[in-house]
């Protein structure tokens, strides 16, 4: 793998027309993955500490944290574009050899960052009753959630500029300070977690502030070997319009995909809270454990995404297909290998666990009850989910937004009337009616998804 504090190509490099063998593209892979999983399961880590913890707290506490948690990821996640398309960006430049374009894009993409994050922080605060009451949260569920979206609100700027470094340091092949950050990271949110929760005897709300003052710590983090690299290449720090600007637009599209993904998943929390309290609290359960297992496939997909981007960096500075180091196929087909057997060992652990990992959430045996079928069929579509996520790291990888975002857009036709009809008590009520929303989420919503972005990853529109 070429060191980060140096380009990984260029103009001038012969371009190769063989792949390389398999057993140095996989190491390149698993030394751009392993780390990208540390830094990729923070944020569900968070959650899944989150729950773990607020769950002794009672049912409604653990409900209103399903519904504010929900509420939070989304906000967060509609600026994953921060992410995504600084990978995109830094990944390219990079492979073109301009060393100084790839740090100023990340310079740039943090201050943006930074910016947003105040915005959606105030807006937060203000808005959380309206944001519960549109779910249809009320009682205690609702001031569960409602305190602990206004404790979590200062950590907004600090989650965003994690995405903005997190992305730029993607680009520069280093996932291994991400990874390093993000352990430190989990590690002290559990501390700050238990003292705020049950030393200083804040509730749910002491859950949200430490989760906040630990995304905060790690953005300063992660910011500080961006700085450094900046300043040896001579990249200005103060912000710059025209720059911020310029990352917006490349991200707009990743943006609507976003929305379009946030939709789904909000309208799963939706139809969950209409099937009563409990089927709430156990959809936090399952949805947890999805996002940790999920999220931990995406590291595969990181890997695809940044040795794609800079292979095609590479091939724009020599004006050639193919350029040394892996080809694109090469590296689509072996992280598709890699993340769909990584998701059936996943999904055998998840089955295999299944009567006993909800009580790591509560000991209410109505919950649990509820979220152990659930959670098999979830783990019944892990091997799916690894092939989506690399298919969507790949285009992402080749700055494909456009597609993405009209793809995803497509993929709420078949599940949203879905999730309407669930809700309404069909072909079942109450808990049981879990089992079949997630039935339509993990296999109809995530097979759209592979269906529309499998088939755009066999052509060769977004290779250019």
């Amino acid at each position: 793998m070429p060191d980060s504090s140096t380009p990984t190509s260029t103009p001038d490099a012969a371009p190769a027309s063989v792949d390389p063998p398999g057993p140095s593209l996989n190491r390149q892979i698993l030394s751009l993955a392993v780390p990208a999983l540390g830094a990729l399961v923070a944020e569900p880590l968070f959650v899944l500490i989150d729950s773990a913890m607020v769950g002794h707290l009672g049912p409604d506490s653990l409900a209103g944290l399903s519904l504010a948690s929900s509420l939070l990821t989304t906000i967060v996640g509609l600026f994953v574009f921060l992410a995504y398309a600084t990978t995109a960006t830094t990944a390219r430049r990079f492979g073109a050899g301009d060393r100084v374009g790839g740090l100023q894009a990340g310079v740039d993409g943090a201050w943006l960052a930074a910016l947003l994050g105040l915005v959606a922080a105030l807006l937060l605060a203000i808005g959380a009753p309206w944001a519960v009451d549109v779910m249809g949260a009320d009682g205690a569920v609702a001031a569960a959630a409602i305190a602990y979206l206004r404790a979590s609100a200062p950590g907004l700027p600090g989650m965003l500029v994690v995405y903005a470094a997190t992305g730029t340091l993607r680009g520069l092949l280093d996932t291994r300070t991400p990874f390093v950050v993000a352990s430190a990271g989990a590690v002290g949110n559990v501390a700050v977690n238990a003292t705020l929760l049950y030393g200083v005897r804040m509730g749910i709300a002491g859950s949200g502030l430490g989760t906040a003052i630990a995304q905060t710590a790690m953005a300063v983090a992660l910011l500080w070997p961006v700085v450094r690299a900046a300043r040896a290449a001579g990249v200005p720090l103060s912000p710059r319009a025209a720059g911020m600007r310029a990352s917006l637009g490349s991200g707009a599209p990743l943006l609507v995909r976003t929305v379009s993904l946030r939709a789904a998943i909000l309208a799963t929390v939706w139809a969950a809270t209409a099937l009563g309290a409990t089927a709430l609290a156990a959809h936090q359960v399952v949805n947890s454990l999805w996002n940790f297992t999920a999220f931990a496939l995406d590291a595969l997909a990181i890997a695809a995404q940044a040795l794609v981007g800079t292979a095609l960096g590479r091939a724009e500075a020599v004006g050639a297909e193919h350029v040394g180091g892996p080809t694109v196929d090469a590296a689509l087909r072996r992280c598709l290998a890699w993340g769909v057997a990584a998701g059936a060992v996943i999904g055998v652990v998840l089955a295999g666990a299944s009567p006993w990992l909800p009580y790591l959430f509560t000991s209410e045996a109505a919950v649990v009850a509820a979220a152990r079928p659930a959670l098999l069929v979830a783990a019944t579509a892990m091997p799916l989910a690894g092939a989506v996520f690399l298919f969507d790291g790949v285009l992402m990888g080749a700055g494909d937004g456009r597609y993405l975002a009209g793809a995803q857009m497509a993929t709420l036709l078949p599940y949203l009337p879905l999730a309407i009809v669930v809700a309404h008590g069909w072909p079942a009520a109450g808990t049981a009616g879990l089992v079949w929303l997630w039935v339509a989420f993990a296999w109809v919503f995530m097979g759209a998804r592979a269906l529309v972005t499998g088939l755009r990853a066999r052509g060769d529109a977004w290779r250019h």
